[in-house]
Formats: structure tokens, sequence, C-alpha cells
């Protein structure tokens, strides 16, 4: 199977690390299936979709029943590769991927997996919904799998909380009384949602100073984080400030946060501090 870069949306990279080579000093075979099945968990986040809430939701799961790797070269320890991955074909209960590992534009290594959706009671194969079946085409012909949402806490506010209750409260432990206070109600609100309407993540936009806005309670889903999502919140957020007429954007980031808003173009302002237990930095950007 003969496949170029250009065939695939899809690419999660990695490299090869010393305990997946061999004897013979190539990556062991079994490795590139596991590869495969880590790319394949990546896609489902680029999907918007968490993958143990979204098959609850959708009432199955999914089982492999037929997986093959052709190998065409080997990759090294210390290579740095690109596992691609697509949906090629959405059958009535199976769903096909199709793989390819890129070191830059050599094809090493060509896959096929095949899941066929079912009750994951009794594993027996159901109908793939509908639903699932136009999220994976949608996001294969380019479309977008997500989108953010701006309101006021009357429309937006139970599914913010709910992810910030998870974030927050459960994850970060920050206390209730800390976390719930009355500038939700006069706030702009912005929540991504994925195409079964599950909200992914959200933030908040108050008024700071004339000509400033303040952007808070930015939170994502734990599953779903390293992707877009914050970002597609955040400028969500900082082009409502702009619509407004505001100059500036100013936040509080958590400190293991700070490289995302630098890349972002905020910058630091003063020194760091504590805010709920947890290390802050004040941050700033120019709208």
């Amino acid at each position: 199977m003969s496949l170029k870069r250009t065939d695939f949306r899809f690419f999660h990279r990695l490299r090869v690390r010393w305990a997946e080579v061999d004897m013979q000093k190539i990556v062991f075979n079994a490795h590139y299936l596991m590869y495969f099945d880590t790319a394949i968990t990546d896609y489902w986040r680029v999907l918007g979709l968490p993958y143990q809430e979204t098959m609850h939701q959708l009432d199955g799961d999914l089982y492999v029943v037929k997986a093959t790797v052709e190998f065409h070269a080997s990759a090294r320890a210390d290579d740095q590769i690109e596992v691609a991955m697509k949906c090629s074909r959405v059958g009535t209960s199976s769903i096909t991927f199709t793989g390819a590992i890129f070191r830059g534009d050599e094809h090493l290594i060509s896959s096929e997996i095949v899941y066929v959706f079912a009750d994951p009671a009794s594993q027996t194969s159901r109908p793939v919904p509908a639903v699932l079946r136009e999220i994976l085409s949608g996001y294969e012909s380019g479309g977008p799998v997500t989108e953010v949402r701006v309101g006021s806490w009357s429309e937006l506010g139970a599914d913010a909380q709910r992810l910030r209750t998870a974030v927050f409260v459960e994850e970060q432990k920050i206390p209730k009384e800390l976390e719930w206070d009355t500038p939700d109600a006069t706030a702009v609100h912005a929540v991504a949602y994925n195409r079964l309407g599950r909200p992914l993540a959200t933030g908040r936009l108050l008024p700071h100073e004339p000509g400033s806005s303040k952007v808070g309670r930015m939170a994502v889903d734990r599953t779903l984080r390293g992707g877009r999502l914050g970002r597609d919140v955040l400028l969500a957020l900082m082009e409502t400030a702009r619509e407004r007429g505001d100059a500036e954007v100013v936040l509080h980031a958590q400190r293991s946060a700070e490289g995302f808003y630098a890349r972002l173009g905020f910058t630091v302002l003063g020194e760091p501090f504590e805010e709920a237990g947890i290390p802050h930095v004040a941050m700033f950007k120019r709208l």
C-alpha cells in the first residue's frame, strides 16, 4: 500500500524511544501497532470526543476485529516520526482506519485497523450511530468538529459550571466558595462544544479598567487538553473584548499554563503570586 502525506489530515508526532528497538537496532515490529493505537486515541481528541464519555453517550463501544501492518522501511531509535491516520470507510456497523508512518516524506509503515461498533454488554454489533458517521466524514472532508458559543450566564452557565466544577473543584481542589462568585452573572462567557453537544472548554470575560478586559475561569476537559480548545475559547473572548472597544486583555495565569498564554502573545506583568493556593502570574496582551 503506497500512501502519501497528502492523503491525510491527521498526524500524531512522536520520537522513537530506545526501549522500542530490538537487537537489530530498529523498532520492534509489535510496537508499530502500539503507535497506530496511540494515534487513534489522539484522533478522537482532535474530533473533540472524550472516548469513554462519547461511547457511553452513543450507547456502544468499539472493538478491533482486524489489524494489519505492512512494512516498507524501518524506524530507528531517536527518529522523529509521524503517525498519520484517517477514517477511510464507515460501514453498517464497522469503521475502518487507514494509517501510515512517515519519517519526513518517507513512507515507512502502512496499517489498516477495522473496528466494529457493538453493545458493550453482549459485544454484539449494532449500526454505527448516524451522528458519529457524520462527525467522521465531516472531519475527513475538512469540516470543523467543534464550535465556540459566546453568551450570558443564563445561556451558557450550566455548561460552564459543569466544566469548572470538574477542573477547579474536583481536580484542583479549589473550595467551591472561591470558585463561584457574583461576577458570573454579568460576565461574557464562552463555551466550546463538540458535535454531540458536549461542553469541552470554557472561559469568561469581565470589565477590568477603562479600555481593558480580564479573562478568567479558563477550563478545558482534562482528556482533551493540549489541542486547540483553550485557544479557541480565548480567541473568542479576545474578539469580544476587541468588538467592544477594549485596547488590551489581562488575565491571571496558573504558572503551569504560562507557556500556553505566552505562545498566544501574552506578556508577563509583575511578580508571581498565589491565588486560591495555586501559583499564578499576571499577563496581558494588546488588542
